[in-house]
């Protein structure tokens, strides 16, 4: 087998709200998009995303009422600092500051208006491994 891309697929209840946040905030741009439905791709190495309307009949009948939740979309990144500044700037409510843990990630947390957890990470010069 070999992965060609790596998408991560989130049932929320408002596709628009979060489309906005991924596009405004986090450098996504949208790929395709219908009623209950949005596509987004980035450049760089970042996992795709695609957004799904809780309810949607596309969806199995047991997962159409299920609400992304108990997840979180890592990503690594450089410039942590940078980027928690840039976006309180923007208005993005950073819910958890950003900290180092001791074996060596930095990391913070902002939640889209769905309530999806996105946390950045890099790893500090005296740490090592990979998230």
């Amino acid at each position: 087998m070999q992965i060609t891309a790596s998408t991560v697929s989130l049932t929320v209840d408002d596709v628009a709200a979060s489309q906005r946040f991924f596009t405004t905030h986090l450098g996504y741009a949208e790929r395709a998009a219908a009623d209950g439905f949005a596509s987004l791709a980035r450049e760089d190495a970042a996992m795709d995303i695609v957004l799904l309307a809780r309810g949607t009949e596309v969806l199995p009948a047991d997962q159409r009422d299920q609400h992304a939740r108990g997840l979180i979309l890592a990503f690594t990144t450089t410039g942590i600092e940078d980027e928690e500044k840039r976006l309180r700037a923007e208005g993005v409510e950073v819910t958890m500051p950003l900290c180092e843990e001791p074996w060596g990630e930095r990391l913070f947390q902002v939640t889209d208006p769905n309530g999806v957890i996105v946390q950045f990470v890099e790893w500090a010069e005296h740490g090592s491994g990979s998230s």
